[in-house]
């Protein structure tokens, strides 16, 4: 990461503050232009040459041996981040700076991240789930940046949270467009992805804790 490419570069100075907000009072926050264009259409570019390699795999869901592929739930392609790219690295040091900042505000004790690109062609859908589950939460915050540029209003594809209590009562409804970046409590709140009418590309990402670590403040509570 070069001395001016930091999250300072790519969000407005309130943004940090808004998310740290929006974890501690509601478990989410959804925010637009947090990565700037440039980037976001530099790794769009990535995930483009990856499909043309055909470098991309179908998603399952599970883990071990429990892990199926099952396109009545999940219907996208995916491919690690393997900081292969210049734009791969670049991304990875701003979560990196980010993950920084929430441990320093929430005392969460996050440790890693990891994240893959995320393609859904015409059709896809996610249906809803959660992606960690109380008492084995490794993956702490989930995130998602989006990378389409100027997505249709009747493009669908949004990304649909629910509250944490109220698990049928939809909270929020984001559109996947370049540069919005969302985020939520990953055994907290549940969420799906909708069918989407476009081909629809993003990177989903988790920070993960350490489970060996205790004493953990609970920015929910």
């Amino acid at each position: 990461m070069t001395p001016t490419d930091s999250l300072e570069t790519h969000r407005d100075e309130s943004q940090l503050s808004a998310l740290i907000d929006g974890l501690v009072a509601r478990g989410w926050y959804a925010g637009t232009g947090f990565i700037d264009a440039g980037l976001c259409r530099e790794l769009h570019a990535d995930l483009a040459g990856l499909r043309a390699r055909d470098a991309l795999q179908e998603a399952a869901i599970g883990r071990g041996d429990e892990r199926t592929l099952r396109r009545d739930i999940r219907g996208d392609a995916i491919h690690w981040l393997d900081r292969e790219s210049l734009a791969q690295r670049r991304y990875l040091a701003l979560m990196a700076e980010l993950q920084q900042q929430i441990n320093v505000a929430l005392y969460l004790g996050l440790f890693e991240f990891e994240a893959h690109f995320a393609h859904y062609p015409p059709g896809a859908f996610y249906r809803k789930h959660y992606d960690s589950f109380r008492g084995r939460a490794n993956r702490v915050i989930s995130t998602v940046l989006y990378l389409n540029e100027a997505w249709p209003a009747d493009g669908g594809g949004e990304m649909a949270l629910f509250d944490e209590v109220e698990t049928e009562r939809e909270v929020a409804r984001i559109a996947p467009e370049a540069g919005t970046f969302a985020c939520f409590l990953s055994d907290r709140i549940p969420h799906e992805v909708l069918p989407t009418r476009q081909p629809r590309v993003s990177i989903a990402g988790w920070f993960r804790r350490n489970a060996s670590l205790g004493g953990v403040v609970d920015p929910a509570r």
